[in-house]
């Protein structure tokens, strides 16, 4: 089997915790015998958050004909790599896409995940509840197959309900961003909370410059930044952030907490949300690959001998290879996240 995520640049905390799910989840199942009494291997490659790089890896795990892809991990390298995965039938199994623009089409990825269209959906109705009412929004558009859908979404549901955008300000992720001006633009908009749609690191800074600049205001952001490295980075200026989580991080049923403690063992940190969505997607494949019958895709079986049971919820698709999550609202506090009551 093959992975393929972004374990370089600036984004890569998503891809290695997934990476992390991914190995765990095969050594796990070839110390129990692997699948039908035959070991997994497993081929990894790095996209770099590159379109070229990305690309290239696609073509090398095509010809190394593996069986399925676990990955991408951001929209922006599915839209490179779907299409050169097409040509070889190979299927992608991504843990973390939630674009619309990979929604309802019948092509050779399925998503673990739910879209942004759901997601936002549910933050524009959190937010206005807490008394948000104008919100300034900020935008890597390096990620814009992901981050230009989840704001169009978000857009949609928010002032469906009365809410307004003060401010959207689109910036492209890189070590010489000028983050105070990014908000200083958010700003202008008078907004009465900031809301930011990238990853963990510039999440991390817009937090630093929004608390120098409107220590007052309420900050947010989406589920792609809901990683350790977020609260590692952030420090104290991303305590009181809401942010959403495809897990429950709180969950202390035995089958999460044998999970949780084998994850440290083995590599010395705690799983994050794409270390969950990974393993959920092995344990997916793993079991399809198990009841694939002879002559049946592997597509086709994954779609077909359904729904599996993930590590907190159960996973089904639909004839397309979407499907639901259950996700969980949080808020940073005393350097966790908590959730929402």
């Amino acid at each position: 089997m093959g992975f393929i995520g972004g374990l370089s640049d600036r984004n890569s905390d998503v891809g290695q915790a997934g990476h992390n799910g991914v190995v765990l989840a095969v050594e796990q199942i070839n110390r129990a015998g692997g699948i039908r009494g035959r070991q997994v291997e497993l081929i990894s490659r790095d996209d770099a958050q590159n379109r070229e790089t990305a690309e290239k890896s696609a073509r090398e795990l095509a010809a190394a004909g593996v069986d399925a892809v676990i990955g991408p991990f951001t929209s922006s390298v599915a839209a490179a790599v779907v299409p050169v995965l097409a040509q070889s039938g190979t299927l992608l199994i991504s843990p973390t896409l939630t674009s619309m623009a990979f929604h309802g089409k019948d092509d050779n990825l399925v998503r673990i995940n739910r879209t942004t269209r759901d997601n936002a959906g549910d933050y524009a109705r959190v937010l206005h509840e807490r008394g948000q009412r104008r919100i300034a929004v900020a935008y890597d558009v390096r990620n814009r197959t992901f981050t230009e859908s989840w704001l169009e979404e978000f857009r949609q549901a928010f002032t469906a309900i009365g809410g307004t955008l003060a401010a959207e300000v689109s910036y492209e992720s890189s070590p010489d961003v000028d983050f105070g001006a990014v908000v200083a633009s958010m700003l202008k908009g008078r907004p009465d909370g900031l809301f930011y749609i990238a990853g963990a690191i510039d999440v991390a800074r817009l937090a630093q410059h929004s608390r120098r600049l409107a220590p007052s205001l309420p900050i947010g952001a989406s589920e792609w930044a809901a990683s350790e490295q977020l609260i590692e980075l952030g420090g104290k200026v991303v305590e009181g952030l809401v942010i959403v989580q495809n897990y429950d991080r709180d969950d202390e049923a035995a089958r999460f907490r044998e999970f949780r403690e084998a994850y440290f063992r083995r590599f010395q940190k705690n799983p994050g949300y794409s270390s969950v969505s990974a393993y959920d997607a092995a344990l997916v494949l793993f079991s399809a690959l198990e009841k694939r019958t002879e002559g049946e895709t592997v597509k086709a079986a994954v779609l077909h001998h359904g729904p599996y049971q993930g590590l907190q919820q159960r996973i089904s698709f639909d004839a397309t290879g979407d499907t639901q999550r259950k996700v969980f609202f949080t808020e940073i506090r005393d350097g966790r996240f908590v959730a929402l009551k």
